[in-house]
């Protein structure tokens, strides 16, 4: 059924969201891996949410990015997988066309909300390692504060004109998009009009923001490991490194899995669809998952507060 108000506008009522193709026969079971993966990103990010939220001697600029990094966890990875293991297991397919680019917005806003802190926090590094006498007059919570928000708003102005736009074309009798959730070029491909100026936005979008925080976290762990190798002690650098090697692990596990889905997206045409289906799914679901751990383990007084947490001590 096909809703318009003149043909320029019409757009279906529904797209179908197929899941996993080439592993149809297989979804049920892999959806049980992907549910135990969830639950951990959200029991692990509200924890660290409520010791940060309850702890007044972490309202310091790491643990008010981490609390960031928690929140847009939990927005990225909640944006999909409810949606993708009611298709894997209840065969839920279908998904409302504006609930489509609520998705779209929610994906991509987040994945530059999520890349954006991750720059903010190899900043935070930088000045904690470089200047540690001045990092406390630097950055202010009013400073870290306005960095969240710009960071928020850049991605509010770069994504929103995704939306728009495609709201704006037509779509084709086909309303089958071949994955688990809506994204961009996923119902770009169902348009039937020229996207080559949609397409030239999201390469101009997706370069620029991981373009600038990439060289941003490049030259802040240059620069990091140019004051730790000067250090006199090989103590303090083995505790600098390893303050900056769990950064460094969050890092990774964000960016080669996007980066992988977006070029697939694009350019990797003999790439398995199951296989870029899977990467997709791990890009928004195993940085949410470990950022809790990574930093839980590596933090020192988060660790004692799940520790007394779940033994029953009182802080």
């Amino acid at each position: 059924v096909m809703l318009a108000s003149g043909n320029s506008s019409a757009h279906p009522e529904y797209f179908s969201l197929l899941g996993i193709p080439g592993l149809k026969n297989s979804q049920f079971w892999i959806a049980f891996p992907l549910c135990a993966m969830y639950v951990v990103a959200i029991i692990g990010n509200t924890t660290v949410l409520h010791i940060i939220r309850i702890d007044h001697t972490l309202h310091e600029p790491m643990y008010l990015f981490l609390a960031m990094l928690a929140i847009t966890d939990l927005v990225l990875s909640s944006s999909t997988q409810p949606k993708m293991l009611a298709i894997l297991w209840f065969h839920a397919h279908e998904t409302e066309y504006h609930v489509c680019l609520i998705q779209v917005f929610f994906i991509h806003a987040f994945s530059s909300v999520e890349s954006g802190v991750l720059m903010a926090m190899a900043l935070d590094r930088y000045v904690a390692i470089c200047f540690p006498l001045r990092h406390s007059s630097v950055l202010t919570p009013a400073v870290v504060g306005k960095l969240g928000a710009a960071v928020m708003m850049r991605a509010l102005l770069l994504v929103s004109p995704f939306c728009i736009m495609v709201s704006r074309m037509p779509f084709c009798p086909n309303q089958i998009i071949p994955q688990p959730y809506c994204e961009h070029m996923a119902v770009l491909k169902l348009v039937c009009a020229d996207t080559r100026v949609n397409r030239a936005y999201g390469l101009f979008v997706a370069f620029s923001v991981v373009g600038f925080d990439m060289s941003v976290i490049s030259v802040s762990y240059v620069m990091i490991l140019r004051t730790v190798l000067g250090l006199p002690s090989g103590q303090a650098q083995l505790k600098a490194f390893g303050t900056c090697a769990s950064h460094i692990c969050v890092i990774l596990s964000f960016y080669i899995p996007a980066l992988f889905t977006f070029l697939t997206h694009r350019f990797g045409h003999h790439v398995p669809g199951a296989v870029h289906i899977m990467f997709a799914n791990l890009y928004l679901l195993v940085p949410p998952m470990l950022n809790p751990i990574i930093y839980g383990v590596r933090t020192k007084q988060i660790k004692d507060r799940v520790i007394q947490g779940c033994c029953g001590k009182d802080p």
